[in-house]
């Protein structure tokens, strides 16, 4: 007959396989959550603008590159458009440059032309690689050195007198070689683009960012485009992180702008999103980079933890109205 001391180890051994099986359990659970989510999204393209305030965080950024060597090793054919304003600042600094911003955007000189093509074309832009590949995927810059994908012209702005504004060698994309980009996602490479383009006549310009990814996944024909940030989405109130807004479509988003829920720096980011939907991106999702993993808790999962925008159905049907539809992933 065993002791009391013997039952009480035994059950005490029973308790703790009971608390571990239930882990595994819910692993498996999170797994079976994903299964759909994987097979909706095998084979199609996501693109993945990669902001400079990311970057600058190595375990962000670090968990972020994981998830995108996962999201590839599923069947995803993932590509990162990517920025670097921080590094960019830092190394005018070191060479004594004062930045100079006009209408939010870097004017670049021919002494700041060069340091951008050296910090965010080839030193990021490999770096960027190098970690991908260093985490067990498969990644290919897509620079200056290499094979350039994004061609462009010199962008000029309106100013306040109506007069155009000359922000030096800045550019906008005009158009994207789509062939060798995907080429190299049906390769089950992630192709790794920085956000400068190169001019008819070999100029190259320094571009925006989101809208060097937004040219990046009209082109392509993206599936989604993932806008990486440092906001968790769109709250209902800015002060209430559990008023996140899961998905909006376009009739709701502009509603939003309309009556002061969505405001300040906001406003320009969800319009550009909502222009980026208008050229054929089927859905766009705003994330916190910062957070562990948010780009799987952001595809994989039913909840998700940002804010998804989607084309208003109604525009199809002929409705004035539509309500914002569940996340689709």
């Amino acid at each position: 007959m065993p002791s009391t001391a013997q039952t009480s180890t035994a059950k005490t051994s029973a308790a703790q396989t009971s608390t571990a099986q239930k882990k595994a359990i819910q692993k498996a659970d999170t797994l079976i959550e994903a299964l759909g989510w994987i097979r909706k999204f095998r084979d199609t393209t996501t693109v993945i603008k990669l902001g400079g305030s990311v970057v600058e965080h190595p375990d962000s950024l670090r968990h972020l590159l994981i998830d995108i060597v996962f999201m590839s090793t599923l069947g995803m054919r993932v590509v990162v458009v990517h920025g670097g304003g921080k590094a960019i600042t830092r190394a005018m600094d070191s060479a004594g440059i004062q930045p100079k911003f006009v209408q939010g955007r870097r004017y670049t000189d021919n002494a700041t032309l060069a340091i951008v093509e050296k910090v965010l074309a080839t030193e990021l832009n490999h770096d960027l690689v190098a970690k991908i590949e260093a985490y067990g995927g498969r990644a290919m810059s897509l620079n200056f050195l290499s094979t350039n994908v994004l061609f462009g012209e010199k962008l000029l702005l309106n100013g306040p007198d109506g007069q155009p504004v000359d922000l030096g060698h800045v550019g906008e994309v005009t158009r994207v070689d789509r062939l060798t980009i995907d080429n190299l996602t049906y390769a089950g490479q992630v192709p790794v683009i920085p956000s400068m383009a190169m001019g008819s006549d070999g100029e190259k310009f320094n571009v925006n960012a989101d809208t060097a990814a937004t040219a990046v996944a009209a082109a392509l024909g993206a599936e989604k485009l993932i806008v990486l940030s440092d906001i968790p989405g769109v709250l209902r109130d800015v002060n209430d992180p559990e008023s996140l807004m899961h998905s909006l479509t376009t009739a709701e988003a502009r509603r939003l702008i309309a009556d002061g829920t969505i405001a300040a720096g906001m406003i320009p980011k969800i319009e550009g999103c909502l222009q980026t939907l208008e050229q054929g991106v089927k859905k766009i999702h705003i994330i916190d980079g910062r957070l562990r993993h948010s780009l799987l808790l952001e595809i994989y999962t039913t909840s998700g933890v940002g804010t998804e925008l989607v084309r208003d159905p109604a525009l199809a049907s002929g409705s004035c109205e539509a309500s914002p539809p569940a996340k689709t992933g």
